[in-house]
Parts: C-alpha cells; structure tokens; sequence
C-alpha cells in the first residue's frame, strides 16, 4: 500500500504528534507499505530503521511563524509568495493560529500533482479544508484526532485574564474548521475510548464512524532499569500548556520538599519568563527542579527509568504517550483521574496512584506516598510494564491502522473486493493489480 502521512507540525522529541508520525511511519514501512511523510515545520526526525525500510519526508515548508527562536516573529515582504503565505500572515496578525488550515492547502496543491503516486492519504489532527480537496482531487483520506482541541481551548479561555481571554477564543477559531471538515471524512481514527466518546460530542460525529487504536510504546527500548535516584520523579509535558496541569505538580514539590529531599526533572521546553517559570521562582524551588529539553528515545527511556516516580498532572489527556512510556519503563505513576488516563493506566492501584485534577494536595500525598514506600514503588512499577506488554505495541498498532486504509479505500471506491485487504495489510497496492 502506499501512503502519504500528512503532519502540519512534527517536533521530533516532544509532543504526541511527531511521536505518532515517526513510530507509525515505521512500523507501517516494515509491515511492507511505502510511506511518505509530509511535513511542516518542526519536521520530524526518521529514525535509522524507518530509513532503511523506505520511510521518506517531504517538506512542505510554511513561513514558519511560530518557531522556537522567534515565535510570533514579522517575515519579510520577499518571503511572501503565495496567497497561502499571505494569509498564514494575516491570521497571526489577528491573533489566530493558521498551521492546520495553511498546512491543508499547502499538502493539497502537492497531492494535486501527486494523485497516481499514493493509495490513501492519513491526516494527523490537522483537519484542514484541503482535505476535502484531496478527496475531491481522487484519493481517500483517513484521519487521526488525538483529542477534541476544544478541550484545550475551554481550559486556556479559563486561565486567560481580562483581554487575553478573547486572544484564547480567537487562537482556538481553527476548531470551526476541525469540526466541519472531521464531520465529512468517512473514515476517522482515535486513541481512546474516552477521546472517542469526547470527540463525537464536541465535533457531532454520529457513533460508527470512529475506530479506537491506541498508541504504542517500543518496549525494548523503554525498559526497566535496576538504578533509581532517591526521590526523582520525572515529568514529560508541555510546561506552559494549561492543559497539563504543571503548576499544581509545582506546588506538590513545594510542599514535599519542606518534608524530604525531592528532584523533579521536568522534560519540557520552559519559556523564560513564561508561566511555569515564574511560578517555580514563586514557590522557592528552583534548587528542586530540573529542566531538560530535545532528548531522543534513548535519552527519555534511560531518564524515566531512573526515576522512582513519573507523574501525569493533566487536566485532560486523550491518551498519554508519556504515561505508558514510563509504564514501560517499571516506573510507578502518580496520575489525574482525567479524560482517558484512567482507561490508560488501570483501575485500583494496577500501575498508578489516581488523584482528582487540579489538586496540588493531593498530588503531594500520594508522590509521598509512593516516595516512601518501596514495596508499593515496585508492585505499582511490575504493574505497568506487564500492563504495557499486553496493550502497547507499535506493530499492533500499525496493522490496525492499515487495516483502516484499506476499509477506507474499498469505500472510496465504493465496492469491496474479497481477498483484498489482507493483500494489502501484507504491503500490496491497489496500483498493482
């Protein structure tokens, strides 16, 4: 099968999107299928293995308005070219946030050229109005959405102040077109029975039309490690998002720290200045928190495995890639009972200590708790990986998915072949017969 994967952003070491996109690619290319990446800025990394079974990256290049070095920043007059620029522009300068639909434009006028080249087209959350044209232009679009945005749009809108809260509703306007375009997309892919549930309220998707596949882990690399630091607990999360819930975990060290000798390692790109930043300088913990950033797969798992706690502090999580990760790793987990964390890692104690959101108390109880208690560390860690082992792999997740493609492209064209789609969840093309 060949595929085009379409990513309007893909940061290679953080955030779930270019995590989706480098591992899905992957295991997609070693089941036999031809994939082709295409990407807007951060682009993603390749690994070595997707490499040598075939993976390839197309950039699709935007203005890149919102990089690391100069987010927000003014592009010369010359590095407007298109109408698509031009609006990329416009939309920033009236505080919206233009990547999915630009992206979609973008990928669409590539495809145009490109239509003979592929079998199926997957969307990684972008739900762009180009879509629709690639559908129209003959080829058949699969979708993922993580999770309803409309979720991160309701909680920003509630931390913003004064001004910022119509700055917040704004940045959010792209979601008019998520919902439009998801609701005319046949087929579409999630990764939790709890996103589902939320997506289908949030967007108006009638029940059937979605299929649950969660998200994998590569098991041999986030392994179990014999050496833990005393009182490392260990955070992957976008600092500043509301959505994650770092400032309640913050204020949990404040107070475990007046009790014990405590280190959070706080995986994250921190602002300067920005929110989470300020708040550690106001709780007096900068000596009890550590910063590190860009770490490949290798450098995280060694970093989860040497906590001896990992905790999830959102707010809301469609799936939680860092949760099974440090499962993975044997590492006991200190979580919210928030959106589908609970489906993720266990009921009663399986691999996790659950605690209401947004309650800093009761973060502080329970990484105590699990601070104190070795026996609890190792049942809750032995826990999780078993847990990992029997739900999340990658490969599983890869023929699932391709199963999906060929569903959507027999309705694509409207009939169903016998023998077909295990011919194409082996690798075949609909090109070659």
């Amino acid at each position: 099968m060949r595929i085009a994967l379409l990513s309007y952003r893909s940061k290679p070491h953080c955030g779930g999107q270019g995590v989706y996109v480098r591992h899905l690619s992957r295991e997609l290319a070693l089941l036999g299928h031809e994939v082709e990446v295409f990407s807007g800025q951060p682009y993603p990394d390749l690994d070595e293995t997707a490499i040598a079974a075939g993976v390839t990256l197309t950039k699709v290049p935007s203005l890149d308005l919102y990089n690391d070095e100069n987010p927000f920043r003014t592009p010369w007059p010359w590095e407007i070219k298109s109408w698509i620029d031009a609006l990329e522009v416009l939309t920033m300068w009236t505080a919206g946030f233009p990547e999915p639909l630009t992206f979609s434009l973008r990928a669409a006028k590539v495809l145009k050229k490109r239509t003979a080249d592929f079998d199926v087209v997957h969307d990684n959350q972008c739900l762009g109005y180009g879509l629709l044209q690639i559908e129209r232009d003959g080829l058949p679009v699969v979708a993922t959405i993580h999770h309803p945005i409309t979720r991160d749009r309701e909680l920003a809108v509630k931390a913003a102040k004064g001004l910022h809260k119509i700055t917040a509703r704004r940045w959010h306007s792209f979601l008019r077109m998520q919902g439009k375009v998801a609701r005319k997309i046949p087929r579409l892919l999630t990764v939790s029975k709890s996103s589902e549930v939320d997506i289908r309220k949030a967007f108006g998707i009638p029940e059937g039309r979605l299929t649950t596949i969660p998200l994998g882990v590569n098991t041999d690399q986030f392994r179990p490690s014999s050496e833990r630091v005393p009182g490392r607990i260990v955070c992957v999360a976008s600092a500043d998002a509301p959505l994650k819930g770092v400032s309640y975990l913050l204020e949990a060290v404040a107070k475990l720290r007046a009790e014990r000798q405590v280190e959070l390692v706080l995986v994250s790109k921190l602002v300067a200045g920005g929110p989470s930043d300020t708040r550690i300088d106001e709780l007096s913990i900068r000596d009890s928190v550590r910063v590190v950033s860009g770490l490949d797969d290798d450098e995280l798992a060694d970093l989860l495995a040497s906590a001896e706690v990992a905790c999830v502090p959102s707010l809301y999580e469609g799936f939680s890639l860092p949760a099974v990760e440090a499962m993975s790793c044997g590492t006991p987990l200190v979580a919210t009972r928030a959106g589908a964390i609970p489906e993720v890692v266990g009921e009663a104690e399986e691999a996790a200590l659950l605690v209401p959101p947004m309650d800093s108390g009761a973060l502080a109880t329970a990484l105590g708790r699990l601070l104190d208690n070795a026996e609890l560390r190792d049942r809750l860690g032995a826990g999780g990986r078993e847990r990992v082992e029997a739900r999340y792999s990658w490969a599983a997740v890869a023929a699932k998915t391709a199963q999906n493609y060929q569903e959507a492209i027999d309705e694509f064209a409207g009939t169903t072949k016998f023998g077909q789609s295990e011919d194409l969840a082996r690798g075949g093309s609909v090109a070659n017969r």
